[in-house]
């Protein structure tokens, strides 16, 4: 089994480069869509969430409402890490499972946003970085997500830097170009990755 950190700074085109990679074969484990599973209604990280944090954050149906609990934790970094405390493990001990019914010879991705950030790049075989450049990334949240440039450069300075992204990349994969000069980079890492797995399965 090769296991691959994937990362990249938001607006950089991470998961357009997970689905991809996915459609090749490869397992995706997508740490944001874990996040959100393990505070489902019913489980017992919504709890432990409700326990920190009270019932306000809570919608009507009993959902969390992540904006508002966003709007808590942005703004106070206590809160956040009461917060990543609770969710982190949780999403931790999910990813493994997920990972053990992988395959043998399976090339398994977690897709990982605050890889860099968490100083996780020596849990992977290899780390695998989609990069832009700011002036990309500004742009493509303003004109394809709808933020405003001000909210855009907020979310962006929160996260690593591009060159302390890069310094942890075994692979790079340069995602500034337009969609159709995306596909040959990725099918061309895809191909050094199984590589890499047959190597390791023997």
């Amino acid at each position: 089994m090769l296991k691959v950190g994937l990362t990249g700074g938001i607006g950089a085109g991470k998961s357009e480069v997970s689905r991809l990679l996915e459609s090749y074969g490869a397992v995706l484990i997508d740490a944001d869509k874990i996040a959100r599973e393990v505070v489902e209604p019913g489980t017992a990280g919504l709890a432990a969430v409700v326990e920190a944090f009270g019932p306000d954050i809570l919608t009507a149906e009993g959902n969390l409402d992540r904006p508002k609990l966003g709007s808590i934790v942005f703004a106070d970094a206590d809160r956040l890490a009461t917060l990543n405390a609770i969710v982190h493990p949780l999403v931790g001990a999910r990813s493994q499972e997920l990972e053990k019914a992988a395959g043998q010879d399976a090339v398994v991705i977690h897709d990982v946003p605050l890889l860099t950030e968490n100083n996780l790049a020596a849990f992977y075989d290899l780390v695998i970085v989609v990069d832009a450049s700011p002036e990309t990334q500004l742009d493509r949240l303003v004109r394809l997500r709808g933020m405003t440039e001000q909210e855009a450069g907020a979310r962006m300075a929160a996260q690593a830097t591009r060159e302390q992204r890069r310094a942890i990349a075994d692979l790079v994969i340069d995602n500034d170009g337009p969609l159709e000069n995306l596909e040959p980079q990725v099918h061309k890492v895809w191909a050094e990755l199984t590589k890499r797995a047959a190597e390791s399965s023997r």
